[in-house]
């Protein structure tokens, strides 16, 4: 009965311990610079390969890097995409809302040590205006238990779902590392993008962020 008793309170312990071990490495290393993780990693199978990277045509240039997203379009705002609960994520919907888009995903520790920074600014500012949505860019077929796990033990009150390899990829814009953060105005521009996780400058960044553009609609 010792022995049960012990690993019940091993298994009541782990989870934060685990967490706060996590969040003092990363407050330690990252206090240095951004830190950020390589989405291939461990991600969904890459795309169909186009006609570009077909067997002969592997000496073809490599397109250049397309040019920084400053609005939604409509291939990601009004993308159906799988939620953890309830219907699927429709960015669309967030119209005339001041909206935070995270790429994430569980492996990753930078987006470990953001989200905790996320939810803090969701509850601040959700009254103002302001949705966070979160998406993993993990493929929903294997991660659906990690991903929901995870929500349960980071006690995340905004939406989180799956990010569709297209969606990500044009979000992304031939940048593959996560974290990544967007700031999105009421009307779908996008203020502001962050690229890492920095826990010393990134928070007040995002807040600055935000703070501006909750602001814009006394200006409108």
């Amino acid at each position: 009965m010792k022995v049960s008793k012990d690993n019940e309170n091993l298994k009541t312990l782990w989870t934060p311990v685990r967490l706060a071990f996590t969040t003092i490495v990363l407050f330690l290393v990252a206090a240095f610079g951004v830190s950020s993780c390589n989405s291939g990693d461990e991600s969904r199978p890459a795309p169909t390969p186009s006609s570009s990277s077909a067997p002969g045509a592997r000496n073809a240039p490599r397109p250049a890097a397309p040019a920084a997203l400053t609005t939604l379009p409509a291939s990601i705002a009004d993308a159906e995409l799988e939620a953890v609960s309830g219907k699927p994520i429709k960015l669309s919907s967030y119209a005339g809302k001041v909206l935070v888009v995270n790429l994430w995903a569980t492996w990753c520790g930078p987006c470990r040590a953001e989200i905790p920074e996320l939810e803090k600014l969701h509850k601040e500012f959700r009254s103002k205006g302001l949705e966070v949505v979160g998406l993993s860019t993990e493929d929903p077929r294997f991660s659906v238990e990690k991903v929901k796990n995870f929500v349960a033990d980071f006690e995340m009150t905004y939406r989180v779902g799956w990010a569709t390899n297209e969606v990500a990829l044009e979000l992304m814009q031939g940048r593959d590392s996560i974290p990544q953060s967007f700031v999105i105005s009421r009307d779908g521009q996008i203020l502001k993008r962050f690229v890492g996780f920095n826990p010393v400058s990134t928070p007040p960044q995002i807040r600055e962020a935000i703070e501006q553009a909750l602001a814009q609609k006394s200006a409108d």
